[in-house]
């Protein structure tokens, strides 16, 4: 028979065998009776053959066993001896009748079978076969600690199957009814063992039988809930403010593109408020920035606490917040909205022992039909955000602590001051900037002791123009650094041709206003220096006047500017003096040589035939610092007299000169001067 048969005693060993036997088991060669099936097996597995038979016999069980034989080529072949016992009547053991097949293939797909498990439970990604019916049919170590196996015999678990069941739920449609995809990948969400919500990344491939019907699925799956959380956090923050956790400009202008997106369809209202809280930067510069980030959380709650839950407040600013109202369309309670918003906002706050004062401007802006038909959602976003903040300008123009509507008009103001900047950019390159320059008097001597520079723009269409109008524009653009360098160039230039003439003398003083930004440009003194060396100047010849806001904002760059100026001979002054918040505590520690009165001081001197008690201690107390004092604004020969008698040093004002252009100035200076 060409089966491998043999026959062997009740102690395992040969009897007699076919020829099929011999030639598989024994290499061709003659039969040795008394000798065991595996003879010619490795030392090792002859001596693991024997003691499974002896446990087979002594359990009366069924004897299988594998082991390798070595064949002349060098080659190794696995022979699965296989035994069943023959029995008498009366159920005695007499012998044993066996099979040996070569069994090289299955036990190497075996071995590589093995292997590849191994890999497998090696594995981090969770690799599962189940059937057609869900059935689970393997599941790797790692698999098995996901879904919560603990070993085979619990495949039928109800974790297995809810896991099963996440994944099949999860897939599309078309891979489960269709045949023409066998592959799917994508995300899953899964609750594991642990009881932590999971997404898995899952590879599923689709076994079909040759009728397309689903044989069995194999998937990996790999748990990326943390690099999805590490993500979604850096989704966050890109999406939300850092210190309120309010969402930030970049997510608020989504949400109101989508809310005007459904405004299409819905034709509901959509309103921005945009709110800024007033005076945080004061809150920053004089208590410090812990503060002030506190105070914009508390600020940000109140703001959310005084919204819908359907409202949207975010922090696209240092102390600026927006709220898009949808399906807010009326007027009128909009403003009633952005009341109860800046109501909110609006008391006294206690912060690490430290009583704060709060409001808000805010502005308000409303989407309309035109809007939306004109402009895509992402443009009508930005264009009405952009609205908000000019009517929350004009809020803050208006006064502080107050509500505005946007309308059209505040449009084109705020292409007007576009329109004004670009030209503005222009007008130095064209020489449309000039200097007028108004007499600084001598109340002793009547003579004309200085003057003030004071700046003009000949606009080719709006004619002269004077800095109220022009000015933020040039500290918004950055412009005031060179124009106001021009200006003390040009300051200087005129002086040197008066000295030349001799419309003055050495006496003779130039003021010349300068700003927090120019002050703090590392350069400044530097750049001063050689305006009055090309001029040939001394520098006690110059002043500068610095208003009290100024030094009430500095943060340091400012008064290491002016202290440098000061050691360097140029005269300092603080102009507009009683419009600060801290006017004793500047004259204390800032070094001025002039301190120039501010107007709304001198329009009521003489008025009542008496003196007016604040501005005779004021220049007392300048005198007592070793300043003069220069009154702005005088317009009357009674004012001009007051201010002579209360000790005032110096006066200005159309009374005394009007502001006229370099060359009305020489002469003006000559004939008051000569005439004394």
């Amino acid at each position: 028979m060409p089966i491998s048969l043999f026959e062997a005693d009740i102690n395992g060993r040969l009897v007699a065998a076919n020829e099929a036997f011999r030639t598989l088991v024994l290499s061709g060669a003659p039969l040795v009776v008394g000798t065991a099936p595996w003879v010619n097996a490795q030392p090792a597995e002859r001596t693991s053959a024997e003691r499974a038979w002896q446990l087979a016999k002594e359990n009366q069980s069924p004897f299988n066993f594998e082991f390798r034989l070595w064949q002349p080529n060098g080659d190794a072949s696995w022979i699965l001896v296989s035994t069943q016992a023959q029995r008498n009547s009366a159920g005695g053991i007499t012998s044993y009748v066996g099979t040996a097949h070569d069994v090289t293939q299955a036990v190497a797909r075996r071995m590589l079978s093995e292997q590849l498990i191994g890999l497998l439970d090696a594995s981090h990604d969770a690799v599962l076969v189940f059937d057609r019916n869900g059935a689970l049919m393997f599941a790797n170590d790692y698999a098995q600690q996901l879904v919560g196996l603990n070993d085979a015999a619990t495949q039928g678990d109800a974790a297995v199957q809810t896991f099963i069941q996440a994944i099949r739920d999860q897939l599309p449609r078309e891979i489960t009814s269709g045949t023409s995809s066998n592959r799917w990948q994508g995300e899953v969400g899964f609750r594991s063992a642990d009881g932590i919500m999971r997404t898995l990344d899952v590879v599923l491939q689709i076994v079909r039988d040759t009728q397309g019907a689903i044989e069995h699925y194999s998937a990996i799956a790999r748990d990326i809930t943390e690099s999805k959380q590490t993500q979604d956090e850096l989704q966050r923050q890109a999406t939300h403010d850092a210190l309120t956790g309010l969402p930030n400009r970049v997510l608020f202008l989504r949400k109101l593109a989508e809310a005007l997106d459904r405004s299409r369809t819905l034709k509901r209202g959509v309103t921005v408020l945009f709110v800024d809280l007033d005076k945080l930067k004061d809150v920053n510069d004089s208590i410090g920035h812990a503060v002030g980030d506190q105070l914009i959380v508390n600020m940000s709650k109140r703001l959310v606490s005084a919204t819908r839950p359907s409202d949207v407040v975010a922090r696209i600013g240092g102390d600026e917040f927006v709220i898009l109202c949808d399906g807010l369309g009326d007027e009128q309670v909009a403003m009633d909205v952005a009341n109860r918003m800046r109501t909110a906002v609006t008391g006294q706050q206690i912060l690490q022992g430290f009583e704060i004062a709060t409001s808000a401007s805010i502005g308000i802006a409303m989407a309309n039909a035109s809007m939306l038909e004109e402009m895509s959602s992402a443009d009508a976003a930005v264009t009405l955000l952009h609205h908000a903040d000019s009517a929350m300008y004009r809020a803050k123009q208006r006064g502080r602590g107050r509500c505005e509507m946007y309308s059209e008009e505040m449009s084109a103001n705020a292409r007007e001051r576009s329109a004004l900047g670009s030209q503005l950019e222009r007008a130095l390159a064209t020489n449309q900037l000039f200097l007028v320059y108004q007499p600084i008097v001598s109340t002793h001597t009547g003579r004309i002791a200085g003057a003030e520079a004071l700046l003009r723009w000949q606009h080719p269409d709006r004619g002269v123009l004077t800095p109220p109008v022009f000015l933020a524009l040039a500290e918004e653009s950055g412009l005031i650094g060179p124009i106001g360098d021009w200006v003390g160039r040009q300051a200087c230039a005129d002086m040197r041709r008066w000295l030349d003439t001799k419309a003055i003398d050495n006496s003779f003083v130039m003021h010349v206003n300068v700003s927090a930004r120019q002050l703090s440009d590392a350069t400044f003194v530097e750049r001063t220096l050689a305006s009055l060396r090309d001029a040939q100047l001394e520098p006690h010849q110059l002043d500068l006047e610095v208003t009290e806001t100024t030094l009430l904002e500095d943060k340091g760059g400012v008064m290491r500017t002016l202290n440098a100026l000061k050691r360097l001979g140029i005269k300092l002054a603080i102009d507009d003096f009683g419009t600060g918040f801290s006017s004793l505590v500047n004259l204390r520690n800032f070094p001025a040589d002039y301190l120039k009165l501010d107007g709304t001081f001198i329009r009521d001197i003489g008025s009542q035939g008496g003196d007016d008690p604040i501005v005779r201690s004021v220049i007392q107390l300048a005198h007592s610092l070793n300043m003069s004092v220069v009154a702005e604004w005088v317009t009357t020969e009674d004012q001009s007299q007051r201010l002579k008698l209360l000790g005032c040093d110096f006066v200005q004002g159309n009374k005394i000169g009007e502001p006229v252009t370099s060359e009305k100035f020489s002469p003006l200076a000559t004939s008051t001067n000569h005439s004394r």
